[in-house]
C-alpha cells in the first residue's frame, strides 16, 4: 500500500512539474504602432499571423508566424506586466523634437485594452523591448 501510495504521489508531482501554464494568446491581440510626419509603421500579431502596415493608406500585408518565432512572442508577452503598461516609462525623449517616430504598444486581451505612453521609436521602455523588437523584426524582413 506504502509503494502504491508513493508512486501515486511521484506521478503527481511529476504531472504538475511537467505541465506548466502556457500563456492563452487566442483572445489576445498586439499592436504595435510608430508615427510621425513622414513615418507610418503598424505591426498587428494576432493567432500566429502579422498584419504589418508600412503607409498610412495602404493596405495591410498578412505574415504568417512559424512556431518556433511565435514561442518567443508569447514567451516575451508573457513577461509584460498589463496593468504596469501604462506607467512604463520612456528611456529617450527623441520624439519630442521630432527627432524619432512616437512609439506605442497596444495590447487587446479578453477585451480589454492595455497601452503604453508614447516612446521613441526603436528605444521601448526596457520591460517591453523583448516583445517590441520581435513585432519590429516583421518589417525589416
Amino acid at each position: 500500500m506504502r509503494i502504491l501510495s508513493l508512486l501515486l504521489l511521484t506521478l503527481f508531482i511529476a504531472t504538475g512539474c511537467c505541465s506548466q501554464k502556457k500563456t492563452d494568446m487566442t483572445s489576445t491581440q498586439i499592436e504595435y504602432s510608430a508615427h510621425s510626419r513622414g513615418y507610418y509603421k503598424t505591426i498587428v500579431a494576432q493567432n500566429k499571423s502579422v498584419l504589418v502596415t508600412t503607409a498610412r493608406n495602404a493596405e495591410p500585408v498578412q505574415i504568417n508566424i512559424d512556431d518556433a518565432k511565435w514561442n518567443e512572442i508569447v514567451t516575451a508577452f508573457s513577461k509584460v506586466n498589463l496593468d504596469n503598461l501604462s506607467s512604463l516609462k520612456a528611456p529617450t525623449d527623441k520624439r519630442t523634437y521630432d527627432g524619432a517616430a512616437i512609439g506605442n504598444l497596444k495590447i487587446t486581451k479578453d477585451g480589454k485594452t492595455y497601452e503604453t505612453q508614447g516612446f521613441d521609436n526603436g528605444f521601448p521602455p526596457k520591460e517591453i523591448e523583448k516583445l517590441v523588437n520581435l513585432l519590429v523584426d516583421f518589417v525589416k524582413e
